[in-house]
């Protein structure tokens, strides 16, 4: 029976948040950990609890779309079902691996 592991890819902090017609909430992010990959499970954490657990739907650098965002760079993510972002957020990007 293969067994499932979370494997952590990075974490941005929420240093912004921008509300934009049509489009919902962004939350402008500085990656402070590995890096943070549009593909990947995106779980929000507030005060040490997880308060949401998804996708990702947009994440850009500056103007353009991009596919990830390294450490120590800004971005704007944007999460698909979820609007409820706050400043000091903590944004941990994890794939989940099968293992057999």
């Amino acid at each position: 029976e293969p067994e499932i592991k979370e494997v952590s890819v990075g974490q941005a902090q929420v240093r912004a948040i921008f509300t934009i017609n049509k489009v919902g909430t962004i939350a402008g992010c500085r990656v402070t950990q590995g890096e943070v990959r549009r593909n990947t499970r995106i779980r929000v954490m507030r005060n040490g609890e997880k308060v949401f657990d998804g996708e990702i739907s947009s994440l850009k650098h500056e103007k353009d779309d991009v596919k990830e965002v390294r450490q120590g760079f800004e971005c704007g993510i944007s999460l698909k079902g979820y609007n409820d972002l706050s400043e000091g957020d903590i944004l941990e990007s994890y794939v989940i691996e099968k293992t057999s």
